[in-house]
């Protein structure tokens, strides 16, 4: 099954609330939370989302290289000019999934254009 979700108007965590609903299947009657579903989560017009000027500037997404020093923290407007709005909702619906092993076979699920 395949659902596609409208980012356009919305704001970013509004939208990855319900893919991450979608893509852990919490919508279905046979949900089982050992289970990846069979679903597609597409989510379009991801530059057309209501995102604060304000939140662009605070937001930060880090990432650690594993060295010391490596800790790196760019803001969400760094983060859009170098890789799109695409990677603001990526990261955003990553968080909301389970932190287990089928976390990052549930993200091959979700297809994100711009």
């Amino acid at each position: 099954m395949k659902y596609t979700l409208d980012a356009q108007n919305k704001r970013v965590g509004r939208v990855a609330t319900e893919a991450a609903v979608f893509l852990m299947g919490k919508n279905k009657a046979d949900y089982a939370r050992n289970k990846i579903p069979q679903v597609k989560v597409e989510i379009i017009n991801t530059g057309k989302a209501l995102i604060e000027e304000k939140k662009k500037e605070q937001k930060t997404f880090a990432r650690y290289s594993g060295y010391p020093g490596g800790l790196r923290k760019p803001n969400m407007v760094e983060t859009i000019s170098k890789k799109g709005y695409s990677e603001v909702f990526k990261e955003a619906v990553w968080g909301m999934l389970p932190k287990n092993k089928l976390r990052e076979k549930m993200m091959l699920n979700l297809i994100i254009t711009e």
